[in-house]
């Protein structure tokens, strides 16, 4: 039976699920002896925060800085996000740890794979892919690739050189590129491949000596240049054409960058993909886009679906009407808050066929699908400036 099969026919709640979590990683820290950081953005849900960001970098920093492990293993699933915010994020586990791994079985995206290139050894398996880091920049209202930006620009450039003109064309739209502009995008993507070549020659590269077969002495000119063609082949958007294409552990040995195939060891690779399909279930059945957990610490981000109605008198504020939609199944559900302890007030909304607001801040769907109702009550309690009494 497959894992999939088996989380559906075991049918945990979404409580059950964080709770099985973090009870699978608990076992891969026995089995690992070492301490395992689980990093998971839903590619599913639009919302801008489920890329990297500095609020990221905050709660890496907050979560992991007691950890008495010297050894760390980082879980990451995530589209991409900040350069800037993956180096501040690098810069403080390199304080903190030793020796740090990634453990990549879903995708980890352009940023994430620039993550992940600053480790002393990346796990992978069969499911796991990274991508191309070539930046992406705004110019205007789109955004476009840094690496297609300049090779264009380069090779206009060179056309001109050669015929000593330009079609009128490109000559227009060249004349639209500001100095500024183009430096912007060459600095945007060597700063990605500068950060790869440092990381790779100081972390992943540190222990390489001697050559595989030759077993030639390994200089740090070596290392240099073997970092410098891996971030080439990352940042080289005419090869992989789209950014988000999929960079699989055959990809990656090819150019030279070696991987530890976690499906070698399949009592640890069973840990993994475990895990990736509990996320998947967390996902799929509550309002959750980004969780960051370990062994002592869970932090689960919500989304708060727009437009839900929210009523509230205006000369008596001793209750608030609700209409929260499932983002599942699409049903509405009439909740009431009170801010006085007025038993009247339940029995009178109770019998117009409305629920109080719940204890825990969780609203559990017909469907299953479970609604987190936290930034609901902080909205309507900075309204009335009252605590809702449940």
């Amino acid at each position: 039976m497959g894992t999939i099969s088996d989380y559906i026919k075991r049918n945990l709640n979404i409580q059950e699920l964080e709770e099985e979590l973090v009870k699978l990683i608990n076992e891969y820290n026995k089995l690992s002896n070492s301490y395992l950081f689980v990093h998971v953005s839903s590619f599913r849900k639009p919302i801008p925060d489920v890329q990297l960001n500095m609020e990221d970098y905050y709660a890496i920093f907050d979560i992991l800085r007691d950890c008495k492990s010297n050894i760390l293993d980082f879980y990451i699933e995530t589209p991409g996000g900040s350069g800037e915010s993956v180096e501040e994020i690098v810069r403080f586990l390199r304080d903190k740890f030793e020796t740090i791994n990634f453990v990549v079985s879903g995708e980890a995206k352009s940023a994430g794979t620039l993550l992940v290139l600053s480790g002393d050894a990346i796990y992978m398996t069969e499911s796991g892919s990274l991508g191309p880091i070539d930046a992406q920049i705004k110019i205007g209202r789109t955004v476009i690739s840094a690496y297609d930006y300049t090779e264009w620009i380069n090779t206009k450039r060179e056309e001109a050189e050669k015929n000593n003109k330009l079609n009128p064309a490109d000559a227009t739209m060249i004349a639209q590129i500001s100095p500024g502009e183009f430096n912007k995008v060459y600095h945007a993507l060597k700063f990605a491949e500068d950060l790869v070549v440092e990381w790779l020659t100081k972390y992943k590269f540190k222990n390489w000596n001697l050559t595989e077969t030759r077993k030639i002495k390994v200089t740090e000119e070596m290392k240099k240049k073997r970092a410098l063609e891996i971030a080439e082949e990352l940042t080289n958007h005419a090869k992989w054409r789209t950014h988000n294409r999929s960079i699989k552990i055959d990809d990656l040995e090819e150019f030279g960058l070696k991987i530890n195939r976690l499906d070698d060891k399949p009592e640890l690779a069973n840990i993994i993909y475990k895990i990736q399909t509990v996320i998947r279930f967390i996902f799929s059945n509550s309002t959750t886009y980004k969780i960051l957990a370990t062994s002592d610490t869970k932090l689960f981000k919500h989304a708060i679906r727009a437009g839900e109605r929210i009523k509230i008198p205006k000369q008596v504020p001793n209750v608030a009407e609700l209409n929260v939609k499932c983002g599942k199944c699409g049903k509405d559900h009439k909740m009431y808050a009170k801010f006085i302890p007025d038993p009247k007030i339940d029995s009178d909304f109770k019998t117009k066929g409305f629920i109080p607001f719940p204890k825990d801040n969780k609203l559990i769907c017909d469907c299953g699908f479970e609604i987190d109702l936290k930034g609901i009550r902080n909205n309507i309690e900075n309204q009335i400036k009252k605590r809702i009494i449940i």
